[in-house]
């Protein structure tokens, strides 16, 4: 279904609320496609994700997982203490910062027997015991890279296609392993180069990623050798996504420039430059999901009281581009904006 949509755009997948299944049935109604996020979720919660929108859609859609990494040993002590004053201004305590799995088997499970036609996986690659599972039920199998190694070890574990994220992309970096001391994950790629090298290393279909928010962007991947384009940071002012009012507001506000950052979730993510992420990105351990964890309360009184200030707001390098609108009207924008650039190139 890669290289079948009418328009070559999916709605990425964004966890934690953005992403919602009106907002993909909305995108596969226009000619586009789009994936559940099933990060954060139980199987339960992503179950009934699946069973609204395929009420609302009969168009085929995929589902993200995100790959639960090694359990690890980290001094979070400090980081903990750091975060208690934090907590209080917004009177709750902080979170727990335990490891898990976020519920990755059963939710493989779940896409397995639900069949979902495109399964995407991010924060590493599914175990080839995983894919053949997908492959056995029918399903395309992408793999989020960020690098030709990564790409290399994807296509060794039989993935049908990759999802080539570059530095521009907004939220969390789909990088393997994340033990750099750089608060970017190591060396970072822009998305023509990060296209250009993987194309070298793996002969797979690629679905660019990273700061795309004009039908011009997508003609330029379209032309650089990506088959599709997946844009997020579009659709998170999308009538149809789940982006609280404060997030929305901040997004629409812009003034802000974006940042790396492991303060919110121990991983590094891109977002717009706030005062948490100012004071705590330094000291913030590469610890995820324990990080993720222990600021979940934090952030959600942040929600809670309307102050953008400690919320991870996640956002590509290009935000203030993006618009408030129906996402089939984000999406027959960018179709006729890419057809425009194309004749513009010919």
């Amino acid at each position: 279904m890669i290289t079948e949509l009418r328009v070559p755009v999916f709605a990425a997948p964004m966890a934690g609320g953005p992403s919602t299944p009106e907002l993909v049935a909305a995108a596969t109604r226009a000619g586009a496609s789009g994936f559940l996020a099933g990060g954060y979720l139980t199987a339960e919660a992503l179950g009934e994700q699946l069973d609204r929108t395929r009420a609302l859609t009969d168009r085929p859609f995929g589902v993200n997982l995100f790959v639960p990494g090694p359990r690890g040993a980290h001094d979070l002590a400090n980081y903990q203490l750091r975060l208690l004053a934090e907590a209080q201004r917004y009177g709750v305590e902080p979170g727990v910062p335990d490891w898990n799995d976020d519920h990755y088997p059963a939710k493989l499970d779940l896409v397995v027997a639900q069949r979902v036609p495109l399964v995407s996986f991010t924060f590493g690659r599914p175990s080839a015991a995983d894919v053949e599972r997908l492959h056995a039920a029918g399903s395309q199998v992408v793999v989020t890279v960020t690098n030709p190694a990564e790409a290399a070890l994807a296509a060794e574990a039989g993935a049908d296609a990759l999802c080539v994220q570059g530095f521009e992309a907004g939220a969390h970096r789909g990088l393997f392993t994340d033990d750099e001391a750089d608060p970017a994950g190591g060396e970072t790629y822009g998305l023509l180069a990060a296209l250009r090298l993987v194309s070298a290393e793996v002969d797979l279909p690629l679905i660019a990623a990273g700061g795309l928010v004009h039908g011009a962007d997508v003609a330029a991947v379209l032309t650089a050798g990506a088959v599709a384009a997946q844009l997020g940071t579009a659709f998170l002012r999308a009538d149809e996504a789940g982006t609280n009012q404060t997030y929305r507001q901040a997004l629409a506000e812009g003034g802000r420039r974006t940042a790396f950052t492991r303060a919110f979730s121990g991983r590094p993510a891109r977002g717009l430059v706030n005062r948490f992420l100012l004071e705590h990105s330094g000291p913030a351990p590469a610890a995820y999901p324990e990080v993720n964890g222990l600021t979940k309360p934090i952030r959600a009184a942040a929600a809670k009281a309307g102050d953008p200030e400690a919320l991870s707001l996640w956002a590509g390098q290009t935000y203030p581009l993006g618009r408030s609108a129906p996402a089939a009207e984000i999406i027959e924008n960018l179709d006729r904006e890419l057809q425009a650039a194309v004749r513009r190139w010919r």
